[in-house]
């Protein structure tokens, strides 16, 4: 701890919390070079202007300023997290640009009226996993990601939907995002535990239903390097939507809908960007992985795709709303990945191993 963190928080409440001594001033013991030589990377969480300025400016006169220099020196990850009011965020431009130019990670911020606010610490420490584990090595990619449901409208209140919830769509977005690549998202109806403030780190476009996002994919994806299309958009749709809401009460009990199909998004995609990576997401129901890898094949081939990430929605646990998911991913070169059941975030990771591999080879002939 900082000499001024001290004055606001006393170290006895962090020793009692963690169980570990809390390094208040550098004695003969070398604290901070102890401490770098044993870490795998430092986090200094949050990081006021001073601090910044102090590693910055290759200063070590603070415990936390001194473990981050020796730390950075012997060549582990040192990540940042500022947080500060408004005009000082403004000022720390210059500073946070150098801090990048040395090596060192930046997560920025999120603005809030005329506060640089510290960030939801579920997405800290996401941040600062994807970068010990990965560093930016997506960095200059620009990707586009798809995400969450559509809602076709039957009248004024009933909707054509899923279950999608969004997730797999917004941890590929952000997962990108913390891996350096540039990105944009266009979303359905999200219902995530992700912290809202993630709006602050990933461009975002809302859609409710399917020509809307096929518009949105054909405006957006041009220049894009990587397309990931992990949204539950609906296939079809009504012929005509109902003015006002059918009634409960009417004289018939059974009502019939007339369905169109929607347009295909993914085909939009391909078509605008021929020369971007696209990567498809198959929900299927299989009764085995063959039978599963085959129908995401098929897929494959009928979209002219790069890859296929295809789930089993028979199996517990990797179906739509969950937080874990088991894919399957299937490449045009023949290539078959599994990755096992695992939480969404770290399937999106995995997969972008394997996308970032097809983005260096280049996309398939089209």
């Amino acid at each position: 701890m900082t000499p001024a963190a001290t004055e606001l928080v006393s170290p006895t409440l962090f020793e009692w919390a963690t169980g570990y001594p809390v390094v208040t001033r550098l004695t003969g013991a070398i604290e901070h070079v102890s401490l770098a030589r044993g870490c795998d990377a430092v986090l200094v969480a949050p990081a006021s202007l001073d601090t910044l300025a102090e590693i910055a400016q290759l200063r070590a006169s603070t415990p936390v300023s001194a473990l981050a220099q020796e730390a950075a020196g012997l060549g582990k990850p040192v990540l940042l997290v500022p947080a500060m009011h408004l005009g000082m965020w403004r000022r720390a431009q210059q500073l946070i640009e150098e801090l990048r130019r040395q090596g060192f990670s930046v997560m920025e911020p999120f603005i809030e009226g005329e506060q640089a606010k510290y960030p939801p610490v579920d997405l800290i420490a996401w941040w600062a996993e994807a970068v010990i584990s990965r560093g930016r090595d997506l960095g200059e990619v620009k990707v586009l990601v798809t995400a969450g449901p559509t809602r076709e409208p039957i009248d004024a209140v009933r909707v054509i939907t899923n279950p999608s919830s969004g997730k797999m769509g917004l941890y590929l977005a952000l997962e990108a995002t913390w891996r350096g690549a540039e990105v944009t998202l266009l979303h359905g109806p999200l219902c995530t535990s992700v912290p809202s403030q993630w709006r602050s780190y990933v461009k975002a476009y809302e859609f409710l239903r399917a020509e809307e996002a096929a518009k949105l994919v054909e405006t957006n994806i041009r220049g894009k390097d990587l397309a990931l299309y992990a949204a539950a958009i609906s296939d079809y749709a009504p012929v005509e939507e109902i003015r006002g809401k059918i009634s409960t009460h009417s004289a018939s009990k059974e009502i019939v809908v007339k369905l169109r199909q929607t347009p295909k998004v993914i085909e939009a995609g391909v078509r605008s960007e021929p020369g971007a990576v696209h990567i498809g997401f198959a929900a299927e129901a299989a009764e085995t992985p063959s039978e599963l890898v085959e129908k995401a094949r098929k897929k494959l081939e009928y979209y002219n795709l790069d890859a296929v990430a295809a789930n089993n929605v028979l199996e517990p646990g990797a179906g739509f709303g969950t937080e874990t998911n088991h894919v399957y991913l299937v490449t045009w070169t023949g290539y078959t990945l599994e990755i096992p059941r695992m939480h969404k975030r770290l399937v999106a990771r995995r997969i972008l191993d394997e996308a970032r591999k097809l983005v260096e080879k280049g996309p398939r002939p089209r």
